[in-house]
């Protein structure tokens, strides 16, 4: 053994660029920070977005329609996966605790059953909403409505 043979222990050193540690590691001077201006100086921040003074792109695209903030807005659960979730549980009452089971819906969306398909089962279904069509195939089928 003699000092030829020695090398960092194993996952000891990091492949990283050491910056500010002289002229000698490649880069010292500017320390990769180029010369003058904000982005030179210590405490530079820019804002999300900016673009060094040229016409940020959130500004230069037009801009066009109406986002209404108070729109309500339902996850769309059809008749065929009621009839679907009947055939392969044999669940009696369908509500959002079951729906969020299954993965049809998540923890903050309203649910509303419309009425593609068709339903033979009588359900007991509990939701936020119903289409017309919907709520004539449930009453049908023998089961009821809960709107929630």
């Amino acid at each position: 053994m003699n000092l030829s043979n020695l090398k960092p222990a194993e996952g000891s050193t990091k492949n990283r660029k050491r910056i500010g540690r002289g002229t000698g590691s490649g880069r010292g001077g500017t320390s990769t920070r180029g010369h003058k201006g904000a982005g030179s100086r210590s405490g530079n921040k820019s804002k999300v977005g900016f673009e060094g003074g040229q016409m940020p792109l959130q500004r230069r695209v037009p801009k066009v329609g109406f986002k209404n903030p108070n729109r309500v807005e339902y996850v769309g659960v059809n008749l065929d996966v009621l009839q679907k979730l009947t055939d392969q549980y044999s669940v009696a009452s369908i509500d959002f605790a079951t729906l969020k089971e299954h993965g049809l819906v998540s923890r903050n969306d309203l649910v509303k059953i419309l009425g593609r398909g068709e339903l033979k089962a009588k359900l007991e279904v509990k939701a936020h909403a119903f289409t017309a069509t919907a709520q004539k195939a449930i009453e049908a089928a023998g089961g009821t409505i809960v709107k929630l």
